[in-house]
């Protein structure tokens, strides 16, 4: 499967990242959560997620959109084993999209935690510093191509 130039996934440690840059909108978060269900449903194990706001320079969503993705998430990964989603936003305006994400999904099985450093992110994940840096060289995807690059996700939220 050839991956969109702002996702990678890198099946040697189970992380599925999205990587949004200029304008993130309905259309660009859309196709994120199609790639990350996609994935859900070929691959068996969960696997853990990382979303780096970082390059993002201009914002088009509106709540309604942020809620209606939320709830969708909610109801598509119910009953699934628990999974991290660490969200790298150094922006509030971006923060609060994602905040409200989080709210609306805390009680479902994956756990959203809002960070502002890579590092903090990456202790959280469980993986190294390097391979939540953009353009890792180690990112294959479920065949062991090397992909291109990018994802978003949801539940315990704390801003760090």
């Amino acid at each position: 499967m050839t991956l969109p130039a702002d996702i990678e996934f890198h099946e040697d440690i189970r992380l599925f990242i999205y990587r949004p840059s200029g304008l993130m909108d309905q259309a660009s978060v859309s196709r994120a959560v199609s790639v990350l269900a996609d994935h859900e449903a070929k691959l068996k194990e969960p696997f853990n997620r990382f979303s780096d706001t970082s390059a993002i320079d201009r914002v088009e969503l509106n709540y309604q959109y942020v809620i209606q993705v939320s709830l969708y998430r909610v109801l598509t990964y119910a009953d699934r084993p628990p999974v991290k989603s660490a969200i790298l936003a150094t922006d509030s305006t971006i923060g609060h999209y994602f905040q409200l994400h989080a709210i609306i999904t805390e009680d479902s099985p994956i756990n959203v935690r809002i960070f502002r450093q890579r590092q903090d992110a990456a202790k959280w994940l469980g993986v190294p510093l390097e391979r939540l840096v953009e353009n890792s060289s180690r990112a294959t995807d479920e065949t062991g191509s090397q992909p291109k690059k990018d994802l978003l996700l949801r539940s315990d939220e704390t801003v760090t």
